[in-house]
């Protein structure tokens, strides 16, 4: 399947999800995929190797975020900081679909990092960034949304991030099946935090659950 064929779908997938993309976000965003499929047979940046199933589990999974951020930004800029972001999901669809969003993709794998730096650098995206480092001993910046894509336990992941967290700012974790047990044990873990909203997401063409969980500080936290 060739990338005249893969572009329809990823158009209509975006209808569906009331994103109104330009033509020109639409090539980017299967540029991207292009250099994902091309770049995975050396550096192994995903196990989906199938660009069609790489559309449907990667790219258009990724889009389904898109509609919540911009209702949480409201029509303001965001600092976003994409932790565990592999070969840049969710962040570098993030940065194609909106110039707003700053997006700064987090990976400890210095050939995923180099990858999401060189889609940046040939796809032309000064909104994103990339940094090899594990997210607990980066320097600590202010980030308005620290997001993640089935990266760890949310209590790991706020844990390592919280320090990155600007006063006012939120969480936002991708899961797949609602995370019962993981909330719990968040609730258990770090008490000054909330899971405040869960959103269902829906995913276009992909026959399983995915949820977005949102958490924030109830109180000061070190």
């Amino acid at each position: 399947m060739t990338d005249l064929d893969l572009r329809p779908r990823l158009a209509a997938a975006a209808e569906t999800l009331a994103l109104d993309l330009t033509d020109e976000q639409l090539d980017r965003l299967i540029a991207y995929l292009g250099l994902l499929s091309k770049w995975n047979k050396v550096y192994n940046l995903t196990a989906v190797r199938d660009p069609e199933a790489m559309l449907t589990q990667h790219l258009v999974d990724s889009l389904s975020l898109i509609p919540p951020l911009r209702r949480h930004a409201a029509g303001k800029p965001l600092r976003l900081m994409d932790v565990g972001s592999g070969g840049g999901l969710p962040g570098v669809v993030i940065a194609i679909c909106d110039p707003t969003i700053d997006v700064t993709c987090v990976d400890t794998v210095g050939k995923k990092a180099f990858f999401i730096a060189q889609v940046a650098a040939e796809i032309g995206l000064p909104n994103l960034h990339a940094e090899h480092s594990r997210v607990e001993q980066l320097k600590a910046a202010p980030f308005d949304v620290i997001t993640s894509r089935a990266f760890a336990s949310l209590s790991d992941f706020t844990e390592w991030t919280r320090m990155h967290l600007k006063p006012g700012a939120v969480w936002a974790a991708m899961k797949g099946q609602h995370p019962v047990d993981e909330i719990a044990e968040l609730a258990k873990r770090a008490p000054a935090l909330s899971v405040f909203h869960v959103e269902q997401l829906e995913v276009p063409g992909l026959d399983a659950q995915r949820c977005l969980l949102w958490i924030r500080p109830t109180a000061a936290i070190g």
